[in-house]
């Protein structure tokens, strides 16, 4: 059992006749008021894949400013609320993706910027491109463009904070609740054995997102192909003895 599942879960809803009803009259208030301010308050993780990166130093600076809306660059997974994924993402690009956004704190939010997110944009023919970023991870905005202007990327920006501020932006939710499709699709592309550090499943039964699609035919490969975590020091350790060998 991993630290996660120990945690008690604390649910403001209550099933009755096979629909959710909230058990705390003031749970919406309290829901609304902090979407209101998540939606000022965002810190952007910005993951640049390829040349789409380059709009966005102006929108980020003097000109434009996309910090007087309240959004402002972060360094760290663990403090960011969005990832903005801009260019094309390879097939190895991708498993970093998917680790830094599993490393995130819920409730969190996926920006797709260029064409390249969309469809694969001019590298649709490439064997070692992922074509439609939505298959692996669940994405709140797509700002299309090769590449978008920096008034295009405020403005998907403003959308998704308008989406927050009413509620509406719930796609981290999916990623818990379809847990077992995003991961086969992640199979299908990296093979059986791909798994990451990070317990999504515990993390789904503590958010009480845990449906009948969270577990399936391959979230049960996660166990069998279960790798022990070792420290970075042993494994350093390690491929010093294979090198003297």
């Amino acid at each position: 059992m991993s630290e996660l599942q120990k945690i008690p879960v604390q649910s403001e809803t209550t099933t009755v006749g096979g629909s959710a009803k909230r058990t705390n009259p003031l749970a919406h208030v309290f829901d609304d008021l902090m979407n209101f301010c998540r939606a000022r308050s965002m810190f952007m993780l910005h993951y640049c894949t390829g040349c789409g990166a380059i709009e966005l130093p102006p929108a980020m600076t003097s000109r434009f400013d996309m910090e007087r809306l309240g959004i402002q660059p972060m360094v760290t997974p663990r403090q960011a609320d969005i990832l903005l994924i801009t260019g094309y993402v390879s097939v190895k690009t991708l498993k970093r993706i998917i680790l830094t956004y599993e490393q995130m704190a819920a409730p969190k939010y996926v920006i797709g910027i260029c064409s390249c997110t969309v469809n694969g944009g001019m590298y649709w023919q490439s064997y070692a491109t992922a074509k439609v970023l939505k298959d692996y991870l669940p994405v709140d905005v797509y700002i299309a463009g090769c590449m978008p202007r920096p008034e295009a990327v405020i403005e998907g920006l403003k959308d998704l904070m308008d989406d927050i501020k009413t509620g509406q932006a719930e796609n981290w939710k999916r990623y818990f609740q379809n847990y077992d499709h995003y991961l086969g699709n992640q199979q299908k592309l990296f093979g059986e054995d791909w798994q990451t550090p990070t317990d999504i499943i515990a993390e789904a039964r503590h958010y009480g997102l845990m449906t009948d699609n969270t577990l399936g035919e391959h979230t049960a490969l996660l166990e069998k192909h279960q790798r022990p975590l070792e420290a970075l020091g042993m494994r350093l350790k390690n491929r010093e003895k294979q090198a003297r060998e």
